[in-house]
């Protein structure tokens, strides 16, 4: 009986984290004015707004250079940019893509290494309005010193506040919860583990400096 009903309760937690989540993306947006970064890194995903959204910016120099990060290797430069009618001069000189990631963990990595050979220390973040959280937790993972600022692009499917109803929307809100949980328990897990380390490391200091006893 006790199973149960802890079962329950972390039953009524998941899927009161759940609407939380799905109410903090719906609610998400751009901010009025984005702040000037180095950089402007774009996630790819389902919606090609992101991309569009990540060239608004620059064309407003709020970054120096942008990055796609996640391009399907099967799409060609110069059909990107006629796809997203980007200007030629400003695509040509300040807009790198990359092709190495496959998820969002890959992102982070080809993220953090262009970030690093630019030597940039302030990033705009542009994805989905339900892919930030994620997105926010694996890049900060991959270069913890560097600044991050959400551009959230807004899901039309989400603009419906009964999206449990819709099939596709509630797969899409379950999936990217369970992993944005997956993520969480995995940074919190790493915590710990580092914690453990600098105790054990602490001991060790302390004990080394301790006098030897009298034989």
């Amino acid at each position: 009986m006790r199973t149960l009903a802890v079962l329950l309760v972390l039953v009524l937690v998941w899927t009161a984290g759940l609407f939380a989540f799905a109410d903090r993306a719906r609610r998400a947006g751009p901010p009025a004015e984005a702040p000037r970064a180095d950089g402007i890194v774009v996630l790819t995903g389902a919606s090609d707004e992101r991309i569009a959204a990540g060239l608004a910016l620059l064309q407003q120099g709020k970054g120096k250079r942008m990055l796609v990060s996640g391009v399907n290797e099967k799409v060609q430069r110069e059909e990107l940019r006629q796809v997203q009618g980007a200007p030629r001069r400003l695509y040509d000189c300040c807009v790198d893509l990359g092709y190495d990631a496959l998820d969002t963990l890959g992102n982070a990595e080809e993220i953090a290494d262009w970030t690093r050979d630019k030597a940039f220390g302030r990033l705009i973040v542009v994805t989905s309005d339900y892919h930030m959280p994620r997105a926010l937790l694996e890049i900060r993972a991959a270069i913890p010193e560097a600044e991050l600022f959400a551009y959230p692009v807004a899901t039309r499917r989400l603009d419906n506040r009964r999206w449990w109803q819709d099939g596709r929307t509630a797969r899409l809100v379950v999936t990217e919860y369970s992993k944005y949980l997956v993520v969480l328990a995995r940074d919190a897990f790493i915590r710990l583990g580092d914690a453990a380390e600098r105790e054990n490391d602490r001991k060790e200091v302390e004990k080394a400096g301790e006098p030897a006893k009298a034989g």
